[in-house]
């Protein structure tokens, strides 16, 4: 009786964690501008300030931990891990750090990482030097890589620029580590993964679903993550991060 106990503990602390984590699944959400949609460019590219800001609530109210790329191994150890991640860099993303800044309290602890694109930095509509370097020095915004140019991954040559180039750049102005990138459009294939490892730790796609670990070949740099929308109610946010 005493060893069918035993054996029983033994399943239970070695077999079942290690299930749960397999079986765990992470939420990685896309956003691009948050703010007004102004006519130009596609709405449901927009996410109103407003509208994040709830959505933000209620990954606070609902306890969700925020997480960064440089806290990868923590969705292994903290309550309902999520990313909240954004494209390209526009200047109106100063609109979410303002939000993530109110929202923050001794509970919740805001974090969001942007993929910013290193060529376009400080143009009219995009974030600038100052911005960022503000950004990364709060410890709230984490910036990462979207490439130089934005390219097509699949249909390039110069994948030194692109990647290496886009990650110096990044990390010269926020002397913090770069080791995560966004492709762009979300295309990629075995060159372009090959390529991103020799540079970054992780590689992003648009694939629409939570990561759950699978175990497969290159995993980190198939990474999936999910478009939240102009058009995305807090009902369709709830099951979404809630995997409903």
């Amino acid at each position: 009786m005493k060893k069918a106990a035993i054996f029983f503990l033994c399943f239970l602390i070695l077999i079942l964690p290690s299930q749960v984590f397999a079986q765990r699944k992470v939420p990685i959400l896309i956003y691009h501008s948050i703010d007004e949609f102004n006519g130009h460019g596609s709405k449901e590219l927009y996410v109103t300030p407003k509208n994040f800001e709830k959505q933000m609530i209620y990954l606070r109210d609902h306890g969700y931990t925020l997480l960064t790329f440089d806290r990868w191994q923590d969705i292994y150890k903290v309550n309902k891990p999520i990313f909240i991640t954004f494209d390209d860099g526009y200047k109106n993303n100063l609109n979410a750090f303002a939000i993530f800044q109110e929202l923050k309290n001794e509970r919740f602890k805001p974090a969001g990482t942007i993929f910013v694109i290193s060529d376009f930095i400080g143009r009219s509509n995009r974030l600038s030097k100052s911005d960022i370097k503000i950004m990364a020095d709060s410890g709230i915004i984490s910036f990462q890589s979207h490439t130089a140019t934005h390219p097509d991954l699949t249909k390039i040559k110069n994948y030194e620029y692109e990647l290496k180039g886009s990650k110096d750049k990044i990390q010269k102005i926020t002397g913090k580590p770069v080791h995560a990138l966004a492709y762009p459009y979300g295309n990629f294939n075995n060159k372009v993964t090959a390529e991103t490892k020799k540079y970054y730790l992780f590689g992003l796609t648009t694939t629409p679903e939570p990561f759950s670990e699978k175990g497969i070949k290159d995993e980190l740099y198939l990474l999936p993550r999910i478009y939240i929308k102009y058009s995305t109610t807090l009902d369709d946010f709830a099951k979404i991060v809630d995997g409903e």
